[in-house]
C-alpha cells in the first residue's frame, strides 16, 4: 500500500537554478512594427476561437492550490510556517506540505528554520514584471510624443561600452531612419551616438573611438577622431545635439541627453532634410515633455 508523507523534509532539495523570465521589449528599428491602432495579438478565425472563460473541468486544481500558497508566502515579509500557510490558503496540512516541498525544489520558495520565504525563481518573476512595466511606460511615452510632435522618436542608452537603441516609435507617414549602417559602429555619425558620447568622460570616449573609429558615412560626416572630440567638448550639458545628413542623406536628427546615475541615455527625433526648420523646435518640445514625465513618473532609463 502506498504511504503519504505528511511531514516536511529536514533538508529540502536545493533550488534548481533558473534563468530569468524573458521580458517584453520595445520593438527595435530593424524589426517590423505594427501600425497605429493595430494589436500584436494573432488573428483567430471564429471557427478556431477559444472560449473566453475556461470550463471548470479544464482548471488544474494543484496549480490553483500552489498559487494560493505562493500568495500566502508573499504576504508574509518575515516568512511563515507550513501550518499557518495551509490555514491561510484553506488547504489540508498534508497537501500543503507536498506543495511547499515542490515549490522549494523548483526554487519558487526557500525554507529557513521551518519558515517559508519567496525563492529566487519567484523574485525573478517579480523583477521581470517590474521591468516589463517600465518598458511599457517608456514605449507608451514614445508613442505619445510621436503623435503629439509628429516625428519618429527614438530611445537609446550607452551600456557596457555599446550604443543600444532600445525603442523606436514611428508611423508609415513619419518613418524612422533606416539603420543601413550599424548604429553601434557609427556613433560618431548620428545624433543618438554623439549625444551619448558627449555624456561620457574623455577616457570612455577615446575607448569607444579606439573600437569604432570615425569613418566617412556621407559627405557631411565628421572627418576624424580629434574633430569629433572637439565637437563633443563644445556640446552643452543639457543642449540638444543636432546632426544634419551625417548618417543618412536627406535626414536631419536631434537628440536630447538623459542621465540617471552612471547611465547615459537619450531621446531623439528625425525629420526629412526639407523640414529642417522644424527640427530644433520639435527637439525643444520633446525636451520639455521629457522633463515633465521624468519628474512625475521617475522612469528608469535602464530598460
Amino acid at each position: 500500500m502506498a504511504t503519504v508523507d505528511t511531514a516536511p523534509a529536514d533538508s529540502p532539495t536545493p533550488p534548481v537554478q533558473r534563468s530569468g523570465v524573458p521580458a517584453g521589449s520595445c520593438v527595435p528599428p530593424t524589426q517590423p512594427r505594427t501600425t497605429p491602432g493595430e494589436t500584436c495579438a494573432p488573428r483567430t478565425s471564429h471557427a478556431q476561437a477559444a472560449p473566453l472563460e475556461p470550463h471548470a473541468t479544464t482548471l488544474i486544481g494543484s496549480v490553483q492550490r500552489a498559487m494560493r500558497l505562493l500568495e500566502a508566502v508573499a504576504a508574509r515579509d518575515h516568512g511563515a510556517p507550513a501550518k499557518q500557510l495551509a490555514r491561510e490558503a484553506g488547504l489540508a496540512l498534508p497537501t500543503a506540505y507536498h506543495l511547499l516541498r515542490t515549490l522549494v525544489h523548483e526554487g519558487y520558495l526557500r525554507r529557513d528554520k521551518g519558515l517559508f520565504f519567496l525563492g529566487e525563481a519567484a523574485e525573478q518573476l517579480s523583477s521581470s514584471g517590474a521591468q516589463q512595466k517600465r518598458r511599457s511606460t517608456v514605449s507608451d511615452a514614445l508613442a505619445h510624443w510621436r503623435d503629439s510632435i509628429g516625428v519618429p522618436v527614438y530611445y537609446a542608452i550607452y551600456r557596457d561600452g555599446e550604443i543600444e537603441v532600445m525603442c523606436v516609435a514611428d508611423t508609415p507617414g513619419n518613418p524612422a531612419v533606416e539603420e543601413w549602417a550599424d548604429f553601434r559602429e557609427t556613433g560618431h555619425a548620428h545624433a543618438i551616438g554623439q549625444c551619448l558620447l558627449s555624456q561620457l568622460d574623455e577616457k570612455a570616449r577615446r575607448d569607444h573611438l579606439d573600437r569604432y573609429p570615425v569613418q566617412s558615412i556621407t559627405p557631411y560626416t565628421v572627418r576624424d577622431n580629434d574633430s569629433l572630440l572637439r565637437r563633443l567638448d563644445r556640446t552643452g550639458r543639457m543642449e540638444p545635439v543636432i546632426e544634419r545628413q551625417e548618417y543618412a542623406l536627406g535626414t536631419v536628427c536631434a537628440a536630447i541627453p538623459i542621465t540617471a546615475g552612471s547611465t547615459a541615455g537619450t531621446m531623439a527625433i528625425s525629420l526629412p532634410s526639407h523640414q529642417a526648420e522644424r527640427l530644433l523646435p520639435a527637439a525643444r518640445q520633446l525636451q520639455s515633455e521629457i522633463g515633465k514625465l521624468l519628474g512625475t513618473l521617475a522612469i528608469s532609463i535602464s530598460i
